[in-house]
């Protein structure tokens, strides 16, 4: 009986321009680069001697999330987080965003600004300002589209081709967490389809559903890069898993990675919970993805800028290309390591 009584607004009684002025009138400009955002036919911003960085994701219902536990207030939030962990990653600071949606009738207008509140919290937290965006229909489910755009100095930028034999392979944080708390979700949600009667029991499990559902950029370490006078000779985020991530920087490099498995971080709780699931916590570190920590190297002049940096983890070396990609086991045994992170088409039919 409750939920009769909740309000539902169907979005067509506001119109596409009143459903955007209506979510996005809680979104006041901060930052001094952003002259013109939401209201307009494009947004302006100055970066003055700065570069600007821009990048893009998009999160699809049924790829990406599953709405049946994923609060939309976070997936808002992690919507524009995982955009800002790309800026982070260039060695930048995020400025602006634009969010678009697609979505069916399915969402109301109170749907959406639970949507629309997670965005908010994550532009304050992170002090970036919404400027534009797109809202259309979808024939099913919903659709988020987010553009993080950022400065960065020139000649500070870190891009994936910097690395070098001999640096230093250097990782944030931990690993793996993200991908056990999908896979307790997946587990709780298969048992409520099986009995809808059943409770969810994900008790003892806050630290590794939390990195799954709302997930953190780390920009807390551009800054501190900032202040040791420390630029990565080459970094990307760790969202596809970072056996890919390391792949990707070794491509495009033209070099190998001796990586050590006892620098690579795992969390206990991860630890505990591959076990019970019959995995390998060190795989789930190096394939499971949507971590968002940082994947970096330094030249081995600037030990002493990164040694000292609290999480942060010195994880192996770069090596020449023709010695490969390898995992050292804490056993002492070599292993070649395969990128089996995420991958984004599946087989066609």
């Amino acid at each position: 009986m409750a939920e009769e009584n909740i309000k539902r607004t169907d979005v067509n009684e506001l119109g596409e321009f009143g459903l955007i002025e209506h979510l996005t009138q809680r979104f006041p400009l901060s930052n001094p680069s952003s002259v013109k955002g939401i209201g307009d036919d494009a947004a302006v911003i100055d970066n003055g001697n700065f570069q600007t960085v821009v990048s893009t994701d998009m999160l699809v219902e049924g790829i990406h999330f599953d709405l049946m536990y994923t609060p939309l207030k976070h997936l808002g939030y992690k919507s524009v987080v995982v955009n800002l962990s790309d800026i982070y990653a260039m060695n930048a600071r995020p400025k602006q965003v634009t969010v678009s949606i697609a979505l069916s009738n399915r969402f109301s207008v109170e749907a959406l600004e639970e949507l629309y509140d997670g965005i908010r919290a994550a532009c304050n937290f992170y002090k970036v300002d919404l400027i534009g965006g797109d809202t259309t229909s979808s024939p099913k489910g919903l659709v988020i589209s987010v553009t993080a755009i950022g400065q960065g100095e020139k000649g500070k930028l870190a891009y994936r081709n910097g690395a070098k034999v001999g640096d230093l392979i250097c990782i944030s944080g931990n690993l793996g967490a993200a991908y056990l708390g999908l896979q307790l979700l997946e587990r709780e949600k298969q048992v409520y389809l099986s009995n809808p009667g059943v409770q969810p029991d994900l008790e003892g499990h806050d630290y590794l559903v939390g990195r799954q559902l709302k997930p953190e950029a780390r920009g807390d370490l551009i800054n501190a890069f900032g202040k040791v006078g420390l630029i990565p000779t080459s970094m990307i985020d760790i969202s596809d898993g970072l056996a890919s991530e390391l792949f990707h920087i070794c491509k495009q490099s033209g070099v190998g990675a001796l990586l050590e498995e006892s620098g690579v971080s795992i969390h206990p709780d991860a630890e505990v919970q591959a076990i019970n699931f019959s995995m390998d916590p060190i795989t789930c570190a190096l394939s499971g993805g949507e971590d968002y920590e940082l994947l970096f190297t330094v030249d081995p002049q600037d030990i002493d800028k990164v040694k000292y940096m609290p999480d942060i983890y010195i994880a192996g070396e770069i090596i020449p290309a023709e010695d490969g990609i390898k995992l050292n086991t804490k056993g002492g045994n070599l292993h070649d390591i395969t990128a089996q992170g995420w991958k984004h088409f599946g087989n066609k039919n």
